[in-house]
């Protein structure tokens, strides 16, 4: 397209880019669609980017008449390479909506209204919005529930379980495209828990993409539960949880999964549930095969909240390779990884430092690790937690020959 003036009034106020599909929003401002609905909704705002006021209805009415002017001027200049805009479709009516999902009866009327369902979402965010407004995701949240009331040799063995389960999946990654509100998450899990037991049975019995979409839908869940619904969670949700780190599904799935123990875990009850589904052993064995920055410091992050009970202490002691792999990732990864892992060796020298464990810090090289630190530029977070531990047991490591006399000048008076 040549160099040509566009006529102010055509351009997004946002993005002053032309529009192709403008919107008025309540405040009177028009913004084209993919702009304001990245604004509003993937940016969680609430205002008019334009006269900052509050937006309390983000119903986006189409200005046709500045479309239809755009499209001619569009045509006016073709000739010098300008497209013209296709008309935009028009997004879906909550009635539309009601109707759609209000037909949809038995197992073959749910499978074709999923496909629209998803056709629906995929159109723009809007859409998305008013989904979640007309009860889609009540809806969808019923299909999976009616999968996980069934057993599990019921759902594996019989017909009609096996199309159930097929909805059931269709359903939740339709349920994760929504990326739902706050609001909207509030309402999935709400008050008895029903949506949080059914996602634990997906990853229970799912195939491995459910149990992602489970994950990830927990993750966003979680983050807006009542403080109470956090702390009431049952066992078995946290050994799946652990069981979706240790089976690798997915990068995505295990971050998700990390997230949700680092949310989870400030609460007491929480470690203790955590540490009895074997996170500490998991979390040491990915240690073991991961280099990946965030992934190395979320996995500290939480072993560092675990190694805050006598629980979890025990099983990174009892593991084989515990010790070693903390020591081993400070001042290799981040500074955010060091001062995790030098807090969780803060934790075991406070609270389980019998002679055995100094010794073994000593031998394997975790108190020479601790002096390095106090020489190298690591923030000034990491090199009090490590001075603090070297400081505690002076009396046992400062004249050992496993420090080396380099390191050994460095020791804390």
């Amino acid at each position: 397209m040549e160099d040509i003036d566009v006529p102010s009034f055509f351009l997004c106020p946002i993005s002053l880019q032309l529009m192709t599909d403008p919107v008025t929003v309540p405040t009177g401002i028009t913004y084209d669609r993919q702009s304001i609905e990245k604004w509003l909704f993937a940016g969680k705002n609430h205002t008019c980017p334009v006269t900052k006021q509050l937006i309390s209805d983000c119903d986006l009415t189409p200005n046709l008449t500045l479309m239809r002017l755009i499209q001619s001027w569009c045509t006016l200049n073709a000739s010098h390479g300008v497209e013209r805009i296709p008309t935009p479709k028009p997004p879906i009516s909550k009635q539309q909506m009601a109707k759609l999902l209000k037909d949809a009866k038995s197992p073959q009327q749910q499978l074709k209204c999923l496909r629209k369902l998803r056709s629906i979402a995929n159109v723009n965010d809007t859409n998305k919005r008013c989904m979640e407004a007309a009860g889609a995701v009540e809806f969808l949240a019923s299909i999976v529930n009616n999968f996980t009331s069934l057993s599990f040799e019921e759902s594996s063995l019989d017909g009609a379980g096996i199309e159930i389960a097929r909805l059931s999946d269709e359903a939740l990654s339709i349920l994760y495209s929504l990326q739902l509100s706050e609001s909207g998450l509030r309402n999935l899990i709400g008050k008895n828990g029903e949506v949080i037991q059914s996602l634990t049975r997906v990853m229970q019995n799912g195939n491995y993409e459910s149990r992602a979409y489970a994950v990830l839908l927990l993750k966003s869940a979680l983050e807006v539960a009542d403080p109470m619904q956090l702390v009431s969670l049952r066992p078995e949700l946290f050994v799946e949880i652990v069981q979706v780190l240790s089976d690798q599904i997915s990068h995505q799935a295990s971050k998700a999964a990390l997230q949700l123990l680092i949310n989870l875990c400030p609460w007491g009850r929480s470690r203790l549930k955590a540490t009895e589904a074997k996170a500490v052993s998991t979390l040491i064995d990915l240690l073991l095969d991961s280099s990946e920055k965030r992934t190395c410091e979320m996995a500290l992050a939480v072993l560092d909240l675990l190694c805050q009970c006598a629980e979890g202490r025990a099983e990174l002691l009892k593991h084989g390779a515990g010790l070693a792999v903390v020591s081993k990732k400070i001042l290799r990864v981040s500074q955010v990884a060091s001062e995790k892992a030098v807090r969780i060796l803060l934790s075991i020298s406070k609270f389980s430092a019998t002679s055995t464990v100094l010794h073994e810090m000593l031998q394997i090289g975790v108190v020479a690790k601790l002096c390095l630190v106090l020489q190298v530029d690591c923030g000034s977070k990491g090199k009090d937690k490590a001075r603090e531990v070297l400081k505690l047991h002076a009396r046992a490591w400062k004249n050992s020959p496993c420090i080396p006399a380099n390191l050994l000048s460095s020791y804390p008076a």
